[in-house]
């Protein structure tokens, strides 16, 4: 089942919140709109691959995606490139940290000239008209890491940050307690786990106070929605320790 995030008319974006099936983790897939032409952000593995392809024929043809974007090189998060590759003329948006990863997942000779590598500093894209800010989240978790800024929307799809453990049902809804989401749903552990570093948090949220942002919408589980609820989030998030801040000896031990 298929989210309209935001839709203009003209510039829409879709969240897919329930597409993984079986025992594989949670995971949302997004797609972004203008003019008729996309671009997937995300879009998964081969548990999400047939239905995603289904459902993003709701909003604008497959043939004219212009882009897949991969915010890193994660199984979940572009693990199904291969079948993108095959059916679209799409460009592969990634980090130069996993270009030489993406051909691992794809047919022998799919990746030639199909790859265009984010710089470490983010870019721009132009999406047939509309400008989307890639922007640089290095560390959070993986090297080499993106998130995507919609100007148009003012969402900011923030990849593994933010990220909660959640069913398929809560998945991609607005946090309405952020105090009860953060002790409920897994957000707080999962931080201290894949986050590297509190540096990094720190940075990430000072570039991102200079956006106009309106909606924080993860990879994994639900939102936050509206200016209180992102200030609550980057409050939270710039103060958190996690990563090589919290290792000790006791993690470094002979089995």
């Amino acid at each position: 089942m298929s989210v309209s995030l935001f839709d203009n008319g003209e510039h829409k974006c879709v969240a897919f919140t329930d597409l993984v099936e079986g025992t594989g983790v949670q995971s949302n897939q997004f797609a972004i709109s203008h003019g008729g032409e996309g671009m997937l952000l995300d879009p998964g593995g081969n548990l999400t691959y047939k239905n995603l392809l289904a459902e993003m024929a709701d909003h604008f043809l497959p043939s004219r995606t212009r882009y897949i974007f991969a915010s890193h090189a994660d199984p979940d998060i572009i693990a199904s490139v291969n079948g993108w590759l095959l059916i679209t003329e799409a460009q592969v948006l990634i980090a130069q940290e996993w270009e030489r990863f993406v051909p691992h997942f794809c047919l022998k000779g799919a990746t030639e000239g199909r790859l265009q590598i984010i710089p470490p500093q983010g870019m721009n894209v132009d999406l047939n008209g509309a400008t989307l800010k890639i922007l640089p989240a290095h560390y959070l978790h993986p090297v080499g890491n993106f998130h995507v800024y919609d100007p148009i929307s003012k969402i900011l799809f923030s990849g593994d940050v933010g990220a909660s453990l959640v069913d398929a049902e809560a998945a991609g809804k607005p946090v309405e307690d952020f105090e009860a989401h953060l002790r409920d749903n897994g957000m707080a552990a999962f931080h201290r786990r894949y986050m590297s570093g509190n540096r990094a948090c720190k940075l990430w949220v000072n570039m991102v106070r200079e956006l106009d942002v309106e909606w924080i919408v993860p990879q994994h589980g639900a939102s936050f929605k509206g200016k209180a609820m992102v200030e609550k989030f980057l409050n939270w998030f710039e103060n958190i320790e996690c990563g090589v801040d919290i290792l000790t000896q006791d993690d470094f031990r002979l089995p």
